[in-house]
């Protein structure tokens, strides 16, 4: 029978040899997790989006799906999709600006669909097109990016990567209202893309789920 340091030793040796491995082709076994879970999520969140999608209707008149475009891999543009949570002319008076605590653009439910992370759901679309992926940095407005891209340093390497619906940033950090925010999650942005890997995704995917059950980081 093997020693126990032998067995250890050899375990080691295959851990090291699967890890390597998958840093080698992290790309392709990210993309294909994506895929999966995004299937998987789709199945499994249909019922909610179907109920929230009737709740919005029921409170709201217009459409319960939204979509707007956005940044995303190297800077080539896409449309996200989410379940609305605002009036129709939220931004009618106001332009493009960023959500706020207790925002009045809100319909009824509005916040409670947001603290609960509702309305992200149909962003698994967006992972299954290719738009997006599980995780990496948040998509924003080309008009956003185009003004902190003036007034952040190193804020364009955000696009390097193919972006998210969840992320360092959003486990970690508020949302953002003043440029000294961008500037913190930028930090947070650039941290994953310098230690991007499997073991990454997978703990930022189990720290989102904490995050999404407490309510935390929604408005």
């Amino acid at each position: 029978m093997p020693e126990p340091s032998t067995i250890a030793l050899v375990s080691t040796g295959f851990i090291g040899v699967i890890t390597q491995l998958t840093r080698r082709h992290f790309r392709e076994v990210k993309r294909a997790l994506d895929n999966t879970l995004a299937g998987i999520g789709i199945a499994i969140a249909s019922p909610v989006i179907l109920l929230t999608a009737i709740l919005i209707k029921s409170v709201s008149p217009g459409p319960v799906f939204y979509k707007q475009e956005r940044v995303g891999l190297n800077g080539k543009t896409f449309y996200i999709y989410k379940l609305r949570t605002m009036r129709l002319d939220a931004e009618k008076n106001s332009g493009p600006v960023w959500a706020k605590e207790d925002d009045p653009r809100l319909i009824k439910f509005g916040r409670m669909i947001r603290k609960a992370h509702l309305d992200e759901l149909p962003q698994l679309y967006n992972v299954l097109r290719g738009d997006m992926s599980i995780v990496g940095p948040r998509p924003e407005r080309p008009v956003f990016v185009e003004k902190l891209s003036k007034e952040v340093v190193d804020y364009r390497k955000r696009i390097q990567v193919r972006p998210g619906i969840t992320g360092l940033a959003q486990v970690w950090h508020s949302y953002d209202e003043t440029i000294q925010d961008v500037r913190k999650k930028v930090k947070y942005d650039l941290l994953y893309i310098k230690e991007m890997c499997l073991m990454t995704d997978l703990r930022i995917m189990f720290r989102t789920v904490i995050v999404a059950a407490l309510g935390k980081g929604a408005r």
